[in-house]
């Protein structure tokens, strides 16, 4: 965990400085047809997150884009919220022209580089988060921006709900405690898949820990969703596969429930290794708790295999070869 340790423990200084440094942007979601989110990678997941939490009372639709171009829809009834940590995402600084070039409302949420300094020069409201994280590492910067910028929107308040969510964040050696009891869990198969399953409202946080295990641990990851994944992959868990589950349910709905019920009979049933990662409904407070529980999680698998959690070695070379 030495490599990004000292990072992660700042996730609840992340959110302070944003609570600290929100600006009201004084917009109503009624005066939209369509909301759009813009980002990549750690700067991107945030988004998920906040279409999977406001989308059965959003009075507008919400969309996620994760590419280089807006859909045929957005225009000068759109609000689209552009977000890239370091500012110079190529995929997102392309969203960003197209917003402005079709007269869409945009906000903008960064450290600064060039989305910073387009966004001021077009007078655009900037969020600005601090500097010196590797994007999946400030999460607690962008999450926290959205969930202030939608609340305004449709016009709650949910400062109170960060005050208590706070406190608990803070007790970073029992989250490496519950991280630890898990690890025998991967040590048994190292070298194993790892397949998270979850219901459709904590999809997002399955992404999140696929995305951390992928670049902090080096391992394969992929996330299955039910009840979509019953009508189709669970015809592939037939004997002792080599993979591991960890499945995450919300609780919300007895069906889904039931379906992961019967997927752990089916998977221990066939000596498959199978983990329950335990919400009390998606609250806020239990998506913050439960990200943070996997990023640590994510840090000693990292450890447990040997793997330096900060290098991203291929991305880099990737991000290289695209600029020549």
């Amino acid at each position: 965990m030495k490599y990004q340790k000292k990072y992660l423990e700042k996730f609840p200084s992340q959110i302070e400085y944003t609570l600290s440094n929100y600006i009201r942007h004084n917009l109503n979601a009624e005066s939209f047809r369509n909301i759009v989110i813009c980002g990549l990678g750690g700067s991107g997941i945030a988004g998920r997150i906040i279409k999977s939490f406001f989308y059965d009372t959003s009075p507008v639709p919400i969309e996620i884009v994760s590419d280089y171009s807006l859909p045929f829809y957005v225009n000068e009834n759109s609000l689209v919220i552009i977000s890239s940590y370091s500012g110079n995402t190529e995929e997102t600084l392309s969203l960003y022209i197209q917003a402005v070039e079709r007269h869409a409302h945009i906000l903008a949420i960064t450290t600064g580089g060039l989305l910073n300094e387009l966004a001021t020069e077009n007078n655009i409201q900037v969020y600005l988060s601090e500097p010196g994280f590797q994007p999946r590492m400030a999460l607690g910067y962008s999450l926290t921006y959205l969930f202030l910028i939608f609340s305004e929107l449709f016009h709650q308040n949910l400062q109170q709900n960060y005050k208590s969510l706070l406190g608990a964040l803070r007790n970073t050696n029992e989250f490496i405690k519950e991280g630890k009891l898990l690890i025998p869990f991967f040590q048994e198969y190292p070298d194993n898949k790892i397949v998270i399953i979850t219901d459709p409202p904590t999809y997002p946080i399955g992404i999140r820990f696929a995305q951390q295990l992928q670049e902090n641990a080096k391992t394969e990851a992929f996330v299955h969703e039910i009840p979509e994944a019953n009508h189709n992959v669970i015809e592939t868990y037939y004997g002792r596969l080599n993979s591991s589950y960890i499945m995450i349910d919300s609780g919300l709905n007895e069906k889904i429930s039931s379906r992961f019920e019967f997927l752990q009979q089916l998977l221990k049933g066939q000596k498959n290794i199978t983990q329950t990662m335990n919400i009390n409904g998606f609250t806020l407070r239990e998506i913050y708790l439960l990200i943070y529980r996997l990023d640590w999680l994510s840090l000693l698998i990292a450890e447990m295999k040997n793997k330096k959690s900060d290098e991203i070695v291929n991305i880099v070379n990737l991000k290289n070869f695209l600029s020549n």
